[in-house]
């Protein structure tokens, strides 16, 4: 029987990213009902279920993942895509909790910070948010012409009212 799981469940996948997240969510509503606890099955339902713009009903499958056993790719994944989720839904400080423990879990796993940077600007952080994303530019940047500033860009990330050069606050 686990075989007709798996196959179900990677042609549920398929169906996903084919293009057709209709009848791959029917699918893996189908595999839901006969494998409540299996934690993949139920990470795969709410990745359909949002890309079929149905946050709400993603939130629970979400969580059931995450409750259960996934691997690290996947639990990285669903812990993004239940932050993400959460913040499209507008439920912020759920959201933050998820970023929090994702960042924490997965600290080089940079998409959960991406996202907790919208958050942080949602919810009114914005020097938090661009000192996330200077982080991360420094951090990822090939383009020469940006890793030559990097020692500023890190300096002002840490401290964005300052003026780096002159060391005098900038008025906000």
């Amino acid at each position: 029987m686990a075989e007709a799981l798996e196959e179900r469940l990677a042609r549920a996948v398929r169906l996903r990213e084919g293009g057709d997240p209709g009848r791959a969510r029917e699918l893996l509503l189908d595999l839901r009902g006969e494998y409540p606890s299996d934690a993949r099955v139920a990470y795969q339902t709410a990745w359909a279920h949002d890309v079929l713009g149905l946050e709400a009903e993603a939130v629970p499958h979400y969580r059931a993942a995450i409750a259960g056993d996934l691997s690290g790719e996947e639990m990285r994944e669903a812990l993004l895509g239940l932050g993400s989720t959460l913040r499209a839904l507008g439920r912020d400080e759920e959201a933050g909790r998820v970023f929090e423990q994702g960042v924490q879990l997965f600290p080089d796993f940079r998409p959960l910070r991406v996202f907790r940077a919208l958050l942080r600007y949602n919810t009114g952080e914005n020097r938090e948010a661009v000192a996330d994303l200077l982080r991360l530019l420094v951090e990822t940047t090939a383009d020469p012409e940006i890793q030559r500033y990097q020692r500023a860009v890190t300096a002002y990330a840490e401290d964005l009212d300052r003026s780096w050069l002159d060391g005098t606050t900038v008025d906000t």
